[in-house]
């Protein structure tokens, strides 16, 4: 019987059939439902952990154990966890170790466009890529077979498209596999100089064995057709040559992209008039092959940036552009925003009104950077708004740190923004921490995290308590907001920011969607007392519109009662 998979979901159903029993991950999205699948299954224990860098060291610590063990991540949270990735490397496993790394191509949901190729090549880690929802269970098994076979960790690149497209799988059942035996080895596992030198050795052997794997073993496969034009490429560029050139094309389909094999690709030139290597993103392939003698066209005519698709190959390739349909009008930009009694919003309309720097960070509160809000000033990465913070305020001395903020939600908070807080207080900045506690992670679809109270499979988990936990670094200005009363939550961080000392300042109330909340009647407008001003517009919610008439109007369907627009009207009109 055929089902009809995401390429996540049937990335977890290869972690069940190959018989992993540990699964840690920090959500990221295009990777986040890969664990949440996972934890579906009773044989596998599923967590979420604080960071990336934490949950693939519990992975390594669960393979050296004995048992295949896994980590999924997106391409930004590979950075994080980069420090383990390049020793275990050295290492080696004892049970299988597999990492899947999600890329995002055309940056849907992320911060920056990386190629996460670098990193198997950097680390001389073992990576397949595979090109649907099939191929995402048979190369995650394989994927452990390489591990154990092999004595290495293996990286499985997935790219949006994949992780999130639907295609047709085959189930199989669950191969058991009984716990590995622990043998003492301080030379295998205990990367100090002289261990650490031998297994570079090693993993440069291992390297070289890898390639005769991937010339050989029919993972990267050659499919015949025109012998005019040739195609190489992998995952789901793999999937878009396919469809738009058909049999007018052959093809050399790489499912082991590090280490890429050299004899394969000279077999297959040989075959055809002209070579095109088709890749998002970073020209590895192309490179790769240009090194080896090889004369390929790539980036010469397929771009470096964003995603690809079936017309843009049959533009570059073959000259003709797709027929297009002219709506004949614009169709009207429908940016993202923040929810209807999202308690991020009441937050940032106090400090848009305060006037102040904002320290930015990854979350939901990041679209707080967009009209109307305007407020955010930075976003680099996670957990940097606190330590971003405290450089701003040093650069620009202490009547700088009564006009700026930094802003980061609970989950990030916990992800890294406590070692920068422990920085605030250790190297001595006025710096006002302001942490959105919304008791959930909200931007990756509202999953839990240590200070949320549950765990992934919904168990009962003790909550960090992060006033207890600011006062125990030495943080005396300690102070807690509903962001749904304006009034109130401006005028204490009015009074933080004249404070000396650094601040920590909680701005708690669940998130709205996270079935932790019911929402309360739903406001309207009454038309009598409005003065058409459009002051509550500057809060940006999607439920308030203003007419043609420049009569404001409440949307009954959208609205949940938070009360936040009613703070910005002067004429009580909002009831």
């Amino acid at each position: 019987m055929k089902h009809l998979y995401l390429g996540n979901e049937a990335v977890a159903r290869g972690l069940y059939e190959a018989g992993v029993t540990v699964v840690s991950s920090y959500p990221g999205t295009p990777s986040t439902e890969i664990t949440e699948y996972a934890a579906t299954y009773d044989e596998i224990n599923a967590e979420w952990a604080p960071n990336e860098k934490v949950s693939m060291e519990v992975a390594i610590g669960a393979a050296i154990g004995g048992a295949r063990a896994f980590s999924a991540m997106k391409h930004v949270g590979l950075n994080v966890a980069a420090d383990p990735l390049f020793t275990v490397s050295y290492t080696g496993v004892n049970g299988g170790l597999v990492f899947a790394v999600a890329d995002d191509p055309g940056m849907h949901s992320s911060q920056n466009e990386q190629d996460s190729r670098h990193y198997a090549i950097g680390a001389k880690i073992p990576m397949l890529e595979p090109c649907d929802s099939k191929e995402c269970i048979e190369y995650t098994k394989l994927a452990y077979e390489l591990s154990e076979g092999y004595d290495t960790p293996v990286l499985i690149r997935l790219t949006t498209r994949i992780s999130h497209s639907r295609s047709l799988v085959e189930l199989s059942e669950r191969q058991d596999r009984p716990l590995k035996k622990y043998e003492k080895d301080f030379k295998k596992y205990v990367m100090m100089p002289s261990s650490a030198r031998p297994k570079h050795e090693m993993v440069e052997e291992r390297t070289e064995k890898l390639r005769e794997y991937a010339e050989n073993s029919g993972i990267n496969k050659i499919i015949k057709g025109s012998g005019r034009i040739g195609i190489i490429s992998a995952g789901n560029a793999y999937t878009y040559a396919r469809e738009a050139m058909g049999d007018e094309a052959s093809y050399l389909k790489l499912g082991m992209i590090n280490p890429l094999p050299i004899e394969l690709i000279k077999q297959f030139a040989a075959t055809v008039d002209k070579i095109y290597v088709i890749e998002e993103l970073d020209p590895i392939i192309e490179d790769h092959c240009k090194a080896n003698g090889i004369d390929v066209i790539g980036k010469k005519i397929f771009p470096l940036t964003g995603e690809y698709s079936q017309s843009l190959v049959r533009e570059r390739i073959c000259g003709t552009k797709p027929e297009s349909i002219d709506f004949g009008e614009d169709i009207p930009v429908r940016p993202p925003v923040m929810c209807c009694g999202c308690s991020h919003r009441g937050l940032f309309a106090a400090i848009k009104k305060l006037g102040v720097f904002v320290s930015g960070d990854i979350g939901c509160y990041t679209l707080a950077a967009l009209p109307p809000l305007t407020t955010m000033d930075t976003c680099v990465c996670m957990g940097a708004s606190v330590s971003a913070l405290h450089g701003y305020n040093l650069a620009r001395g202490k009547d700088a740190s009564k006009k700026a903020v930094a802003v980061l939600g609970d989950s990030t908070f916990v992800h890294s923004g406590i070692t920068g807080l422990i920085n605030v207080m250790y190297n001595k900045t006025d710096s006002k921490v302001i942490v959105l506690d919304n008791h959930t992670t909200g931007m990756t679809g509202g999953q839990d995290n240590p200070m949320s109270g549950n765990t992934l499979k919904q168990g009962p988990a003790p909550k960090i308590d992060i006033e207890m936990m600011a006062r125990s670094i030495g943080i005396t200005n300690i102070v807690i907001v509903d962001p749904y009363d304006l009034t109130s939550t401006y005028e204490t961080i009015k009074a933080e920011l004249n404070k000396d000392g650094p601040s920590l300042i909680v701005a708690r109330r669940p998130c709205m969607l996270a079935g932790r909340v019911k929402p309360n009647p739903a406001l309207s407008i009454d038309k009598d007392a409005c003065k058409k001003c459009g002051a509550c517009l500057v809060i940006g919610c999607p439920a308030i519109s203003k007419g043609k008439d420049k009569s404001m109007s409440i949307d009954q369907s959208l609205c949940v009662g938070c009360g936040v627009c009613a703070h910005t009207c002067k004429f009580g009109a909002i009831v």
